[in-house]
């Protein structure tokens, strides 16, 4: 689901990727619509900077996160699948293997990029 970041959205983005200075995807000119793709695609160097990057989250900010995941107003579909299988792993350790197996099966059901 397309949407336009909060104030909350562009301060997680911003912890995740703080070299973000701008918001708007430099391939397509336009501005990010969630926080994951623009982490995985944009500012990640490779999958290992990415987890590393997720690291950072408090448990706080990955339950936002899940939560936006769940309602639809987060999209997963930008994510390669192996940057996809990082985030689950993290959400496995972090918030339990049923939280992981819901954002596969949410990935898996709605693979568009949004």
């Amino acid at each position: 689901m397309a949407r336009k970041l909060d104030g909350k959205d562009i301060e997680l983005l911003k912890k995740l990727a703080p070299e973000c200075s701008d918001l708007e995807c430099s391939s397509s000119g336009v501005n990010f619509k969630s926080i994951l793709p623009p982490v995985a695609n944009h500012f990640s160097k490779d999958i290992s900077d990415f987890s590393h990057r997720l690291e950072s989250l408090s448990e706080k900010e990955l339950e936002y996160l899940l939560n936006l995941i769940k309602d639809g107003r987060e999209s997963l579909g930008c994510l390669r699948p192996d940057y996809v299988m990082a985030f689950q792993e993290m959400v496995a350790s972090r918030a339990g293997e049923e939280q992981a197996g819901e954002i596969i099966k949410i990935y898996t059901a709605n693979n568009v990029c949004e």
